[in-house]
């Protein structure tokens, strides 16, 4: 549980060199931001563990994502929360080079590794 706690951290020190204040809601997996429509979720989060003890895992951060995708669906299958972008966040498009690099910046601090 501790990775997918370090994967939050990485997310919400990621959002804010942006400005974005995000962060973890116990007992739910991912990362939230508060919206006037709400809490939203920004990031997903999943790791899954096969019974060879192959792990596969990652997270979606919604940078520039076209938010209309969610409207026919329920994200995780959380009824009560939205879901949101940085795009809408910062209220412009956000170059995903940059994202990534600041990402990986985050990934390398939280788990004293450089990549």
């Amino acid at each position: 549980m501790r990775y997918v706690r370090d994967l939050e951290r990485v997310i919400i020190n990621t959002l804010a060199e942006y400005d974005v204040i995000a962060y973890p809601i116990p007992g739910l997996t991912g990362v939230w931001v508060n919206t006037p429509q709400g809490e939203q979720k920004i990031a997903a989060i999943g790791v899954r563990i096969n019974v060879r003890g192959v792990t596969k895992h990652g997270f979606a951060l919604n940078v520039n994502t076209d938010l209309r995708y969610f409207d026919g669906i329920i994200p995780c299958g959380i009824r009560d929360k939205g879901v949101t972008s940085l795009a809408a966040q910062v209220g412009h498009e956000v170059a995903m080079e940059e994202v990534i690099a600041r990402i990986s910046g985050q990934f390398g601090a939280v788990f004293e590794n450089r990549l």
